[in-house]
């Protein structure tokens, strides 16, 4: 025979104050455990989606960001002869010669200095980037020392806004426009005439090629032709999985930091669970002799206690994780481990956070509540009624 959920429900009530401090601690552990993992899916969600899958990257072999690549006029020329390449409305080929250099600009508010990302584009750049949107102001014009600056930079960096000039390389440059890159990598960058940025960083080649394929399933023919043409020392990737790479490092800290933090955390919250299981025990000494002295089985008390306390760990981890979701209104900025560039971006919450803070609340309530049930359970009835 089982006991009733609603007795349950009842004596949780009834020690309502031991109840809330001990859900608190348990959403308390369930709230850093879901914003560590919102943070690292965040920086992933961000690298991810600034890549498509229809183009591809070329890099130098071995480099593993745009800014330890390097790529020659020459070598260009020959990538830009492959069939695989898409056509654009105008008839040229889809296909944008970039240049990635690293710059120093200061934060609001903190006035410390981080590394920002300047690219370098070509008038096929946008073509390939179809998310970047002018938000304010206009392009810049090919050929002058005009730049554009993402939104995200604008808002965190000052010396940046539109109409400004600034000063790097052997040139002053104007700020004419801002774009809005929406949720990726590209809203934390400035970009300029790729041209213009090579001859103010004294720089010969490229950083990187990026074109559109014409079908994509065509990737794995022109990979292999590019890597294996003797004349390139080059590689290809898909755009997508290339930024998806920037974020791994990154993300596997923020995972490590985040499962240890919660598992110290945990422990109080563990402890906390079993002192308020030890003492509902205590409290219901007479309460367990009558059950047994019903008939309920000793299974029956075990079940019962260890209910309350996966309930208590459910509870906790609804309220942590409610909690959590508002962290996805934050945009952080952080230095990306691999380009060592300032990326900003927004916390973000997954059915697969949601389901491993559920589960991890409940093993809380179960570690928590299992000694007490069984105490409880082991009770003899002349025991528990002589005591009352």
């Amino acid at each position: 025979m089982a006991i009733p959920i609603s007795y349950n429900i009842r004596n949780l009530w009834t020690r309502r104050l031991t109840t809330v401090l001990t859900l608190s601690g348990m959403a308390l552990v369930v709230f850093v455990f879901a914003a560590i993992l919102m943070l690292a899916n965040g920086l992933q969600k961000t690298l991810v989606e600034t890549g498509s899958y229809d183009n591809v990257v070329i890099l130098r072999k071995g480099a593993s960001t745009e800014v330890v690549s390097g790529v020659g006029r020459d070598q260009a020329s020959v990538v830009e002869t492959q069939p695989e390449i898409a056509i654009g409305p105008e008839g040229r080929t889809l296909l944008s010669k970039e240049l990635v250099v690293l710059v120093n600009l200061t934060k609001k508010g903190s006035g410390s200095p981080t590394n920002v990302t300047i690219r370098g584009i070509d008038a096929q750049s946008l073509s390939l980037r179809p998310q970047v949107k002018l938000a304010e102001g206009r392009l810049p014009r090919w050929g002058s020392s005009e730049v554009m600056v993402g939104s995200s930079l604008v808002r965190r960096f000052s010396g940046v806004t539109l109409n400004e000039t600034f000063r790097y390389g052997t040139r002053d440059w104007k700020i004419v426009g801002v774009f809005d890159a929406g949720n990726t990598g590209f809203s934390s960058e400035i970009w300029g005439d790729v041209d213009q940025l090579m001859q103010a960083f004294r720089r010969s080649g490229y950083s990187s090629l990026i074109f559109r394929l014409r079908d994509s399933s065509e990737f794995e023919k022109v990979k292999s032709r590019i890597e294996s043409d003797p004349r390139l020392t080059l590689e290809a990737k898909r755009e997508a999985r290339y930024y998806a790479e920037q974020s791994e490092i990154m993300a596997k800290f923020l995972r490590i930091l985040g499962i240890s933090l919660t598992i110290i955390f945990s422990l109080g919250a563990i402890i906390g669970a079993m002192v308020t299981m030890y003492s509902a025990v205590a409290n219901r000494t007479a309460e367990i002799g009558t059950l047994r002295a019903l008939g309920f089985r000793r299974r029956s008390i075990l079940v019962a206690f260890l209910i309350e306390s996966l309930f208590l760990g459910l509870l906790g981890g609804i309220v942590g994780l409610f909690f959590a979701s508002f962290m996805q209104w934050i945009t952080i900025s952080t230095v990306n481990f691999q380009t060592f560039a300032e990326l900003a971006f927004s916390f973000s919450l997954s059915y697969d956070i949601v389901y491993k803070g559920l589960t991890f609340a409940l093993i809380m309530g179960l570690v928590g509540g299992v000694l007490p049930a069984f105490k409880a359970a082991r009770m003899k009835i002349v025991d528990a009624l002589r005591a009352s």
